[in-house]
């Protein structure tokens, strides 16, 4: 059978097919995407590291470099850079394209751990790192606000509650809480008053440090039984912090409260979000490299 004989029986339905098949051609071209180049997403992974009231020096010479030397030994790493802030280190790592993200990030946390034993010990948090493209945008924004709770209660919520929830989604790459940061107490010394009493600013830090320690406290063994001492001695409120004892002067101890003023805060509070003219607390959230971004925001509004 000859498979040009229906077309040539029925030149009309043969002109209408063709005229048919050129149109969806035309189309089709003209909906296709124009890019000049391909989209490649390098496998980036950025560490952070904060260390509260470190200058930029402090920072580049204590955070920055040591966890460098480490990080700057994994294998298949194309480029690193950093920046070094007030209270904020932060180091973007790209690997070459052949390399798996998640493997790389197994390397960056060994190298976290082997950089620990150099690193400040008054760290507030370790190092953390996140598989983000440095130069996306956040694919959704989600704003928290309150009418009865506190802006620092919301904020400390977003910290470990939900944030923790979005991370844990698939597609996921880093998720950023802006407008506020972690509940604090703040002492504000009085260099009038420590004077005064022949205190230093040394002599004030070591005593609020010692205040609030979180450790085993040991047990008690007897003959026939055994018991795990347990107490708390962490502080948790301005108030609670007043009442440390500094330094003993003439027989009399000299209390936080008579040498600074302790307040309930927040860790930074040089930085702020709003929210149509309310205090609000902002959550991004960036994909990983290579995933959908339909899908991920798909699943980020169902969770």
């Amino acid at each position: 059978m000859n498979i040009s004989a229906p077309f040539i029986a029925r030149p009309v339905a043969t002109t209408l097919l063709a005229f048919a098949a050129l149109l969806a051609g035309v189309l089709g071209y003209l909906q296709l995407p124009v890019s000049s180049l391909p989209q490649v997403d390098f496998p980036t992974i950025q560490v952070t590291t904060r260390l509260p009231g470190a200058n930029p020096q402090t920072m580049a010479s204590l955070v920055t470099a040591p966890l460098e030397r480490q990080l700057g030994q994994i294998p298949s790493l194309d480029a690193m850079t950093s920046t070094s802030s007030f209270g904020l280190s932060r180091i973007t790592l790209r690997f070459d394209l052949d390399r798996d993200v998640d493997g790389a990030a197994q390397d960056v946390q060994a190298a976290i751990n082997a950089a620990n034993s150099t690193l400040p010990k008054n760290l507030p948090y370790p190092p953390v790192f996140s598989k983000v493209n440095p130069a996306n945008t956040p694919v959704l924004t989600v704003a928290l606000t309150s009418d009865t709770m506190p802006i620092r209660d919301v904020s400390d919520l977003a910290d470990t509650l939900v944030a923790q929830r979005l991370a844990e989604v698939a597609g996921v790459g880093r998720v950023s809480v802006g407008g506020g940061v972690k509940p604090a107490v703040r002492v504000q010394a009085d260099g009038r008053r420590l004077a005064a009493y022949g205190l230093s600013l040394e002599t004030l830090r070591t005593a609020i440090a010692g205040a609030s320690v979180a450790g085993p406290k040991g047990s008690i063994d007897g003959q026939r039984q055994s018991f795990t001492i347990s107490a708390n001695d962490q502080i948790n409120t301005a108030q609670a912090y007043s009442d440390v004892v500094v330094a003993i002067s003439n027989g009399v101890p000299v209390k936080l409260r008579d040498v600074a003023d302790v307040v309930d805060g927040l860790e930074d509070n040089q930085v702020a979000a709003s929210f149509q003219g309310r205090p609000a607390i902002v959550i991004d959230v960036l994909r990983q490299p290579g995933s959908n971004t339909v899908a991920t925001v798909d699943a980020l509004r169902r969770q």
